[in-house]
């Protein structure tokens, strides 16, 4: 971390998990754990059926809510879809693109996670944009050239000030869900990398000021040192994000 230059975030996906009742009770337990904890920016993303109630038992908290996805369009014929102005409307705040489920279960491309952050950061959102390898790729040895391109794409068209709204997550696919992690050392040389295309694509200040996370399966036993590397500006958290204690030592981890 490097909290000179950037603000550390430490974001809890809770993917299809916590019924409303669920995340009312989550929330408040942990609320007077993270309480005054304010080196960094706590957010818990949810199910679109949990946003309200969760936003409900975190008012008045350091606590945000956010989504986990958003279509591109404002409206229109896209069953089952959900839209930044609807989110908006809802006063949802942060939202998650583009992360390695979306890609691989859903069919996202980076033509259509740049689509979504072009509208979510027309409605004002802030973004937690996901990238990163798959396994055959970091065995290939393609690891850079592949988090290059999807940066470059994933930002076509969004511009140095808007990339105040923006939180780069990398996350190795091998790395999701697997219990594997990158080393420090992996998620440090990568996070390094990605910011070396934004110095590319924005200039120095911009890509010194970017929150970038590390995405894959930081938990409550590797987050100080993973934290620990100037590179990593935080977590985008899964499994650990659904149970209170381990998040809690995550975010005394960034402390």
């Amino acid at each position: 971390m490097n909290n000179a230059k950037r603000r550390t975030v430490i974001a809890g996906n809770w993917k299809m998990n916590f019924t409303p009742a669920e995340a009312t009770a989550f929330i408040n337990e942990i609320k007077p754990m993270v309480a005054g904890k304010d080196n960094c920016d706590i957010i818990f993303c949810a199910p679109y059926v949990t946003i309200a109630a969760a936003q409900a038992a975190a008012e008045g908290s350091n606590i945000k809510i956010g989504a986990e996805n958003v279509h591109f369009a404002e409206s229109g014929a896209y069953t089952g879809e959900v839209s930044a102005k609807m989110l908006t409307a809802c006063g949802v705040e942060y939202v998650i693109i583009g992360h390695s489920e979306r890609r691989q279960y859903f069919g996202e491309t980076d033509e259509t996670v740049n689509k979504r952050t072009l509208a979510a950061l027309a409605a004002g959102m802030k973004v937690i944009l996901c990238l990163g390898e798959v396994k055959e790729q970091r065995l290939a040895g393609i690891t850079r050239e592949i988090v290059s391109m999807q940066t470059k794409l994933d930002l076509a068209g969004v511009s140095a000030e808007d990339m105040k709204n923006i939180i780069i997550a990398y996350e190795p696919v091998w790395a999701i869900g697997t219990g594997l992690t990158a080393t420090p050392e992996q998620a440090e040389e990568t996070c390094g990398q990605i910011r070396e295309v934004l110095v590319e694509l924005y200039g120095k200040d911009v890509a010194e000021a970017t929150t970038i996370q590390y995405g894959g399966s930081m938990n409550d036993k590797n987050a100080a040192e993973l934290l620990s590397k100037p590179n990593v500006d935080g977590g985008l958290i899964g499994g650990a994000s659904l149970v209170a204690s381990k998040f809690t030592a995550i975010v005394d981890a960034a402390q």
